[in-house]
């Protein structure tokens, strides 16, 4: 005799599908938005020990607290991004239009390595490959960031409730989390750490390295040094490789176009100043707060790229982050137990 399926399974099963099904519409209907929330839960991490302060110590009505933190960050945040997203289109936005503009620079620096150390490194097939693959790179960036800036209000609107709110936002989370009491605690302690590393730690390092290379290519006569600057703060979050993808080249170039004490200039400035500022600040941060893994922060930031624009360096590898903590708790709450029925 089959033995049938109980009734209370069956319900289960079929209100899980429905549930299932509309968390998938409304995540697809809302997926635009992915940006917008994740950057209002930075924002409110990064804010709550102050609004808590405000409310808690200076008896400000929570409202009148929340307002003020989010001109606050308006200001220091979102306005010199604006900023620097402007000015970073303007000056890449020729390149774009006219690849040539690059590509003869690398047909340059192919010659002086050709001519001195028997390298053909960019030759015209390597070229073709790089331009197709950066100018893809660069477009999606240009294209996600505007579209980030179309999420600011949502962002903002997304923030003021979970500031007035935040008591009743975080007791939800811990009763309704579908996990044990210790891996709710480990979850929103995590998170909170994953994005203080993300949040703080990567754009620190990131306008450090910026700054310090900024200053090196103005010394050495590089025209745009101020884009260079920009490029080499973008470019400090890839592991391994970072600024020298920006220091390098420049170096090379300068020395295939006879500026020779330009070009050493340039590499050593590179190597001894934005490579430590690298070394040392990452070292300094990793005893402050989480340290985001290198293999999490370059995947990371392929994702993040394409999803958020510019603000993909931060949001990819904190997505990435709390996707790797998420598959250690199912294994802690899950996997061992099934393990233990074979």
């Amino acid at each position: 005799m089959k033995q049938q399926i109980h009734p209370n399974k069956i319900r289960q099963i079929f209100f899980l599908s429905v549930l299932l099904f509309l968390g998938l519409v409304i995540t697809k209907e809302l997926f635009f938005m992915l940006g917008a929330f994740l950057g209002a839960v930075t924002l409110y991490v990064l804010l709550r020990n102050t609004m808590i302060h405000l409310v808690v110590q200076y008896k400000w009505r929570k409202s009148l607290a929340s307002l003020l933190l989010m001109l606050i960050s308006f200001v220091v945040l979102v306005i010199p991004f604006a900023w620097l997203a402007s000015l970073l289109v303007d000056k890449i936005t020729p390149f774009v239009q006219d690849p040539s503009l690059v590509t003869g620079t690398f047909k340059q620096i192919n010659v002086y390595l050709a001519e001195k150390v028997h390298l053909d490194i960019f030759n015209e097939k390597n070229i073709s490959a790089l331009e197709e693959k950066t100018l893809g790179i660069v477009q999606s960036t240009l294209g996600g960031t505007i579209s980030v800036f179309g999420s600011i209000f949502f962002m903002y609107f997304i923030l003021y409730f979970l500031l007035t709110q935040s008591a009743d936002v975080e007791l939800w989370l811990r009763k309704n989390l579908p996990l044990k009491n210790s891996n709710v605690h480990i979850v929103l302690k995590e998170i909170k750490q994953s994005i203080y590393g993300n949040a703080i730690g990567i754009p620190i390092v990131a306008i450090a390295q910026g700054l310090v290379g900024m200053i090196g290519y103005a010394i050495f006569g590089v025209q745009e040094f101020m884009l260079m600057g920009i490029l080499t703060a973008v470019t400090s979050v890839i592991p391994i490789v970072g600024s020298m993808l920006i220091y390098m080249p420049l170096a090379l170039y300068a020395l295939s176009m006879g500026q020779t004490w330009q070009g050493i200039g340039i590499g050593a400035w590179g190597f001894l100043l934005i490579g430590s500022i690298d070394n040392v600040m990452r070292l300094y941060l990793q005893k402050k707060m989480n340290d985001v893994h290198p293999i999490i922060t370059i995947f990371g930031v392929v994702i993040g790229i394409p999803l958020f624009g510019f603000l993909g360096v931060i949001f990819g590898p904190l997505l990435l982050s709390i996707f790797v903590l998420l598959v250690k708790i199912y294994v802690d709450e899950f996997g061992k137990a099934e393990l233990n029925d074979f």
